[in-house]
């Protein structure tokens, strides 16, 4: 079905912006359901599915990664109910891939970054993916003395007490484990557990469960410790976090190590080296998994050697060195009923199809997305033909889809029950919300039609106007607690001016005209003394805020995270980077050089931050938001002892020792700019065999130079 269904390699910028746009929020909300309330509304192959569309947009498309990206965050926040734990070191998650091909590239990935030609020299283990709940637990002068859920990743839950009764667990390792230990797995319940305990509620006539992983995570954060013994919860260890000593150099080795420190193993974990080989343990797996007495959701791949994982590193919520092959997708018919336009931030039209409910693996599917205009006309991003030319019409029946794209998606219908009256969709060509023309853009270079249409309205768009301050106060950006969707939607819509919030900056002086206003907002519904009072202590918490998440939240199209904090550490200063985007205005000269320049940048994002600026409606609220919030200075450029810290590097030539992935990978984490071109602001000059213009102009405007091996001895190796 993969050629009938747009692929992220077909997206342009408009298009997977729109869709970043929708993942976040689908995606946040589900984690908030999954994970803090242990009660999901969609099933793991689903939510796995939306995250891993996020990820392969990203992947293509990474100066769009938003703040608020699923990608920049795990998990979701600890519950209040419980004490909170700091992890010593991050409970990443993984990345997923969904077929033998995505295996394949992940392999390949490997071998790329450690500059490896794929001979089948580098093992990988491959083990079950076990669907429980994430525990770490930490041993010190070997005692228990934590256990602490995933929490966001970098905060978990305290659920020491509980986990102690878990009879799988030791209190106690070997007195040859090293002082501080912490192991990490998977919590989960047995199938004939589960199927026990819902016939022992049924019997007494109680509300019995909806699927183990849900129990279990339930039972494990019960406030009473005697509940959880009662569930009679298991454990399997496959990872850990800080160790004060490494008792094994390899993944497998870890792992039969705990096993002799007593803890449960899985029994189905393989060390492999062939793509084939991984991919029929993956088969294997899922040929015995009705068989098996716990839920598993696919099979982790994972690089065997500690010292190729360490090369290999991490991105920003997962390893390089690490991905989970998911089980296949699930599908259904149902009936379409209606095509509805959702208006974003930055104007893009996203059609969403409303569907009869149908449950597709336990999960009820009322909606999906369209992506635009021409996948509903059944065309491609270059106009080829998908679904075999086949539109989708109001009326029609439809496969639904649960994994592998945004989920649910629509990923065909059925012609022989298209009803004698569904006509062809008119996609709209004003904005439903405003009326303005909705126009698709046409790329100057290219001469190709942007797949989506997008209000010209602006912020004079409700719409836009809207989900630009919801943007703004979104968790990654200034993060206002009490100003979420609904109260964004009350102040904007309200009238009277001691109310009203329609920019940014009316948030910050929300406070002083409630003080001389004859309307108060305790007189409204919803809201009270106590409400209004932590609002105000909210908003006013966030009048400094750090640059990259300042910037982030102007909501500069093709700005997300990863290139807020890039424009941070370039920049330094606000004043800096503001006065720079001015003077970068005519597209060339030193200053847009400089913007284009940066690694991870280039001139799409470039032109769209410089156009920004040059907005007068942009910096007219800017200057008014300025009045009110100080941004940050940078401290990545300050902050870090390394050598390089703060230095821009250019690297040129053939690497022998490492890969350029790696050894920008290297110099990033050092606190360096890594740069593709060379100017008299460049620091440092890496140049290996086959430099040419590059190491030439750095020798005319007096740029350090060096050789690998002396860049591997100036940051230690």
């Amino acid at each position: 079905m993969a050629d009938e269904k747009k692929a992220v390699n077909d997206l342009t910028g408009n298009e997977a912006k729109a869709e970043l746009a929708f993942l976040a929020g689908e995606i946040a909300r589900h984690d908030a359901a999954y994970h803090g309330k242990d009660a999901p509304e969609i099933s793991d192959a689903e939510y796995d599915a939306l995250k891993q569309r996020n990820d392969a947009i990203e992947a293509r498309f990474p100066d769009l990664v938003r703040e608020d990206s699923p990608s920049r965050r795990v998990g979701a926040t600890p519950s209040e109910a419980f004490a909170q734990i700091t992890h010593t070191v991050p409970m990443l998650s993984l990345g997923n891939v969904f077929s033998d091909e995505d295996v394949q590239d992940f392999i390949g990935s490997v071998y790329r970054f450690l500059g490896q030609l794929p001979d089948q020299s580098i093992a990988f283990t491959a083990e079950p993916k076990i669907d429980g709940l994430s525990m770490s637990l930490r041993y010190e002068n070997r005692v228990l003395v934590s256990g602490a859920t995933r929490g966001d990743g970098a905060t978990g839950e305290n659920v020491t007490a509980n986990v102690r009764t878990i009879g799988e667990i030791p209190n106690r390792l070997p007195d040859d484990a090293p002082d501080v230990v912490e192991v990490r797995g998977e919590i989960y319940m047995a199938k004939s557990d589960f199927a026990a305990l819902n016939s022992a509620l049924s019997e007494a006539g109680e509300r019995t469960y909806v699927n183990p992983r849900n129990t279990a995570s339930g039972s494990l954060r019960q406030l009473d410790p005697k509940v959880t013994e009662t569930r009679r919860l298991k454990f399997f260890a496959y990872a850990w976090g800080e160790m004060s000593a490494m008792p094994a150099d390899t993944q497998m080795g870890m792992v039969e190590t705990f096993e002799r420190w007593g803890f449960p193993v899985n029994p189905l974990m393989k060390r492999l080296y062939a793509v084939g080989d991984l991919i029929a343990h993956y088969r294997e797996i899922g040929v015995q998994r009705g068989d098996l007495d716990y839920d598993i959701d696919g099979v982790v791949y994972k690089v065997d050697r500690l010292d190729l994982q360490a090369r290999l590193g991490f991105r920003s919520r997962s390893p390089r060195w690490a991905t989970a092959h998911k089980f296949p997708a699930e599908q259904a018919v149902t009936r379409l009923t209606a095509i509805d336009i959702q208006v974003g931030r930055t104007g893009a039209l996203t059609p969403v199809a409303r569907l009869e409910p149908i449950t597709v693996g336990g999960v009820v599917v009322t909606n999906a997305t369209l992506h635009n205009e021409d996948y509903i006309a059944g065309k491609g991003s270059s106009g080829e033909l998908i679904r075999e030319g086949r539109d989708i019409r109001v009326g029609d029946y439809v496969i639904v889809q649960r994994a592998g794209d945004v989920i649910p998606q629509i990923v065909d219908i059925l012609p022989e029950r298209r009803p004698d009256d569904a006509v062809a969709y008119a996609f709209p060509h004003h904005c439903p919300v405003c009326g303005a023309h909705a126009v698709r853009d046409i790329n100057e270079k290219t001469g190709k039609v942007d797949a989506v249409r997008r209000c010209t309205a602006g912020f004079s768009c409700r719409a836009q106007a809207v989900e630009h301050l919801k943007h703004f106060v979104s968790r990654n950006a200034f993060d206002i607690e009490g100003l979420g969707a609904k109260q964004v939607d009350f102040f904007f819509e309200h009238e009277d001016a001691a109310l009203s919030i329609r920019t940014a900056p009316d948030i910050f002086t929300l406070e002083r005209r409630q003080a001389e206003a004859l309307t108060s907002l305790e007189n409204f519904n919803g809201w009270g003394r106590t409400s209004v009072a932590n609002l105000f202590r909210s908003i006013n918490d966030r009048r400094e805020m750090p640059l990259h998440r300042f910037i982030f939240a102007l909501g500069i199209r093709h700005v997300g995270e990863t290139t807020a904090k890039l424009l941070a550490r370039s920049y330094g200063s606000y004043t800096t980077f503001e006065a720079a985007m001015q003077a970068a205005a005519e597209g060339r000269g030193e200053v847009w050089d400089d913007l284009n320049n940066i690694d991870g940048v280039g001139s799409v994002v470039a032109r769209t931050i410089v156009d920004f600026f040059a907005e007068e409606q942009n910096t007219d609220v800017i200057s008014r938001l300025l009045e009110e919030v100080t941004p940050l200075d940078d401290k990545q450029r300050v902050d870090t002892s390394s050598p390089v810290a703060g230095k821009t590097v250019v690297f040129t030539g053939s690497l022998e020792k490492m890969t350029r992935d790696e050894a920008k990978a290297k110099a990033e984490s050092l606190g360096a700019k890594v740069s593709g071109s060379v100017s008299k602001k460049t620091d440092i000059v890496v140049a290996g065999p086959g430099a040419g213009s590059k190491l030439k102009k750095a020798e005319e405007l007096g740029v350090q130079t060096m050789d690998e091996d002396a860049w591997l001895a100036l940051v230690g190796g």
